[in-house]
Formats: C-alpha cells, structure tokens, sequence
C-alpha cells in the first residue's frame, strides 16, 4: 500500500484472484474443447476420485466452491454417468458420491492432461521456488482463516 491509498494491480489479494482466474480459464478452455467438463466438473470427478464415497457438502469444504456451484455440476455429473449418488446412513440428507466406470475412465484420461497443463505452466520455475511457492500457498490459506475468525 503506498501513501495514495490502495492500489489494485499492487494489492496481494486481488493479483491471487486475477491469476487464479486466468489459469482456470486457459486449462477451462482446454478441458472444455477435449472432454466436454467445465472447471467445477473436473474439481468435482477429481475429488471424489481421491476420495471415494464423499459428500457433496464435504467437496464444498475441501474445494472452497458454494454448494450451488458443486451441485450444478454434480447433477451435470450424474446425468452423464459419470458419477453415482448412494445413500448416505450416517447422514439421510445427504448422498455418498462415487464415479461410474465411465467417470473413472474419463478421470484416467483426463489426469495426464492436468498434469500435463500444469508442467507446462510451471516447467520454467526451479523444483525450490515451486516447494516454497506450494507452502507459502499453504501458509497463506492457513493464515486468511485464522484471520477471517477474529
């Protein structure tokens, strides 16, 4: 911040947003072209890829998208047999979501492609600076919910 008072381009917060944005929106266009999946889609097969048998309301948690947005795609989801919704008896509200052969298939072709865009990205920055990038991504979140509960 200087004396003139916020200055956008300059404002930590705001170029985090911007470039998350632009990254979605290359590997969105990408992912849209090649397997028909928006991003909310793809974060949604890939979680419950990881793990198996989870709720919708638990992908909210670990993604951070609104429980519309995780909904919307999970109906586009199921719709296309790609993933499954059993009941949940721990909890009859909610339903336990797990992909179908298909959604697994299309995660096992869509894997190599993320992981591909995503070497692409960051193939021109040393293995260090990314470790310490990844862990001061970490940081960041950590410290943005501890500073969003005072």
């Amino acid at each position: 911040m200087s004396d003139k008072g916020l200055i956008l381009d300059r404002f930590i917060p705001y170029r985090l947003s911007v470039t998350s944005n632009v990254v979605s929106d290359v590997i969105s266009t990408a992912y849209e072209a090649l397997f028909g999946l928006s991003i909310p889609e793809w974060r949604v097969i890939a979680v419950v890829a990881e793990q198996d048998g989870i709720t919708q309301q638990a992908i909210c948690t670990v993604t951070r998208m609104d429980k519309v947005t995780v909904s919307r795609a999970t109906l586009a989801l199921v719709d296309r047999g790609l993933i499954d919704r059993a009941p949940n008896s721990a909890d009859r509200r909610s339903r336990l979501l797990a992909l179908t052969d298909a959604g697994r298939r299309l995660y096992a072709d869509v894997s190599p492609k993320a992981i591909e865009f995503e070497a692409r990205i960051f193939s021109s920055f040393p293995a260090d600076e990314l470790d310490r990038f990844m862990t001061m991504l970490r940081a960041i979140e950590d410290r943005a919910l501890e500073v969003g509960t005072l």
